[in-house]
């Protein structure tokens, strides 16, 4: 069995840079990483990398064939980067495979043709989070039906873009598309837009989209979807829709099933997030998680203090805790970007960032 004082699970933004800063310690450590696509994380591959660059493009009108072109161009640089800044260093082992715990200290690596068995001292969880895919008949067999890593792969421009949810991903991918020259149809099952948002936010993010050319329906409760004559026909209460693609954004959900985290007596709640502490700690003593997998917010800079808190408490005076971060900004990215973070009419809180 080989040993490591740290192993850490994921190569997201808190992961990779723990794996450097310990290994710089030196410290031995191992990182696992289940897909050699996702080397740097969710970020680099699937989040604000390729989206931003789509959205920039879009905004100029780039051919969309050659803005995919484009994005995985700095995808690909970037992924490579990432690999090598932690694969070059001598204390550190990049192992390509699924982590599973036996127990907390003891980890099985599925890999084609032999599986590994890791022993950590101290293991960090940075799976990150996945695609919600809600329980509608036809919604994993119908062709034409992504979530926002399969649409990032398109080889052509839907005519028709529909998308299934109406949050944050589904108004990026909606501004971005419409850019591009799709027909654009936003399907909310809530009946408020963005019911997160204060209405005013709400109203203009919505009006902005409609003058790019979006449809957006409330109260659109799916019930089945179904393939037709090369379209996606989403069955709904009291229409029916047909689209070229469809795009599923209901949400994404923490990355733990495959880890069984019960082995190792880490806790979990009804959602599948690890449940951690002000400093991150599982309810295993020697395991800590970060980043996503932990329910929280999902920003990339939320992973990025989760690691200062971790960090600080191996090799710092231990102060950090999740009590230090007060105010959150964020921002959509749309032909007009918003942000907030520093005001919330509903609750009558003026706060700076």
């Amino acid at each position: 069995m080989n040993k490591y004082q740290a192993v850490i699970i994921g190569f997201g933004k808190a992961g990779k840079t723990l794996a450097v800063t310990l290994a710089k310690a030196g410290w031995r450590v191992a990182l696992i990483e289940q897909s050699n696509a996702m080397y740097g994380g969710t970020c680099i591959n699937i989040g604000c990398i390729p989206t931003k660059t789509l959205v920039h493009d879009a905004q100029q009108h780039t051919d969309f064939v050659r803005a995919i072109q484009r994005k995985n161009e700095v995808v690909n640089f970037l992924r490579n980067k990432n690999f090598h800044n932690l694969a070059d260093m001598p204390n550190i082992d990049v192992i390509d495979g699924q982590a599973e715990f036996i127990n907390n200290h003891s980890l099985r690596v599925h890999r084609p043709g032999r599986n590994l068995e890791i022993h950590g001292e101290k293991i960090f969880i940075n799976t990150g989070a996945q695609a919600v895919v809600p329980p509608i008949p036809g919604i994993t067999t119908t062709p034409g039906v992504y979530d926002s890593t399969g649409l990032l792969n398109l080889k052509e421009l839907p005519g028709h873009l529909g998308i299934l949810g109406g949050g944050y991903i589904g108004v990026e991918f909606a501004s971005m598309f419409a850019n591009f020259g799709s027909k654009v149809t936003i399907l909310e099952a809530a009946s408020l837009f963005l019911p997160r948002e204060d209405r005013d936010i709400a109203d203009n993010i919505a009006t902005i989209l409609r003058d790019q050319g979006v449809d957006i329906i409330l109260n659109a409760h799916v019930e089945r979807i179904s393939h037709h004559e090369n379209q996606v026909q989403v069955h709904s209460e009291h229409a029916q829709l047909a689209v070229d693609a469809l795009l599923i954004a209901s949400g994404r959900q923490p990355a733990t099933a495959s880890l069984h985290p019960e082995n190792a007596g880490i806790a979990v709640n009804e959602r599948g997030a690890i449940v951690v502490d002000k400093q991150l700690h599982t309810t295993a003593d020697n395991i800590w998680a970060m980043g996503d997998v932990t329910g929280g917010l999902q920003f990339t800079y939320i992973s990025l203090d989760d690691y200062r808190i971790v960090r600080d408490e191996l090799l710092g005076e231990g102060r950090r805790s999740t009590d230090d971060r007060k105010n959150v900004p964020y921002s959509v990215f749309m032909t007009t970007a918003t942000v907030q973070g520093w005001y919330d009419r509903r609750t009558g809180q003026r706060e700076w960032c």
